[in-house]
């Protein structure tokens, strides 16, 4: 034992413990005799929503078991059948920046603060589609947009403006203040734009320059309508993809689970809650 170990430049007693240990055996996988039936929904869900993960996943599951009239399935159970058979979603390792950002863009009830931000579609053939929109800092619903194979104006910001508050409160202006979160664009800082906005009863609050995480939930939001939406559908030209958003974002605002609404849509947060304030 002694000339092996020197020989292999182990220790003996390491050596010993190895040829002395048994094989070790794993132990076989939990599974649930409904495991299967389930893996085929979750892979329909898949099929449909590529970019999901286990929690949103779980969110549509038990919407289509509810239909169907049979009880819904924990989170953790649709986490241990898609890791069971390679369906998560790869783990996000990028470094997000020091600069700490201790504001709340949350509100705790819907129509006090609004946010609105500008992102842009490529196409195939070179052309690009800018999309503005306006969301609720609350439940989450995309209140409105305007689309533009150029720039988007100040013009088009206050046409914005109005559709909002026309789709919120029945009128062309607000029974309160409500607060209209942008960034530094020329759009939304242009005199006539800050001006239509007070009239409207909106009141316009701008980030910090070079600061886009103050207004992270419309950079949030671009990223998952970007990845959910526009990069899985077929974008060859401008023509085509100029009508496309309305069917998009009707789509997230009735369908897209969100975490910050219980795993609910906004649209489903806004039928159960009504008036109800935000869960924070």
């Amino acid at each position: 034992m002694k000339r092996v170990a020197e020989t292999l430049e182990v220790s003996r007693s390491r050596l010993a413990e190895r040829l002395g240990s048994r094989p070790r055996t794993r132990p076989p996988r939990y599974s649930k005799a409904e495991d299967e039936r389930l893996l085929t929904l979750i892979r329909e869900i898949l099929d449909e929503r590529p970019t999901y993960g286990y929690r949103r996943t779980c969110a549509v599951l038990n919407r289509r078991l509810a239909e169907s009239g049979r009880p819904g399935v924990n989170h953790k159970r649709v986490y241990r059948i898609m890791r069971l058979h390679g369906l998560l979603l790869a783990r996000h390792s990028g470094k997000r920046p020091g600069r700490a950002h201790d504001g709340k863009v949350i509100a705790i009830r819907r129509n006090l603060r609004w946010c609105s931000d500008v992102f842009e579609l490529s196409c195939v053939n070179g052309e690009a589609v800018r999309v503005a929109f306006a969301l609720d800092c609350c439940d989450r619903e995309v209140i409105g947009y305007v689309a533009s194979t150029r720039g988007i104006s100040g013009e088009m910001v206050q046409d914005l403006m109005l559709e909002c508050v026309e789709k919120r409160f029945g009128a062309s202006r607000t029974p309160h203040s409500v607060q209209w979160l942008s960034d530094n664009g020329s759009c939304f800082t242009a005199r006539d734009t800050v001006e239509f906005a007070s009239w409207l009863g909106l009141e316009s609050r701008f980030t910090p320059v070079r600061s886009p995480e103050s207004n992270g939930m419309t950079e949030s939001f671009v990223r998952t309508f970007k990845r959910d939406h526009a990069y899985l559908n077929d974008r060859p030209d401008a023509r085509t993809v100029f009508g496309q958003p309305a069917a998009w974002f009707e789509d997230y605002n009735e369908r897209h689970p969100h975490k910050g609404l219980r795993m609910k849509s906004p649209r489903e947060f806004i039928r159960s809650l009504a008036t109800a304030e935000c869960p924070v």
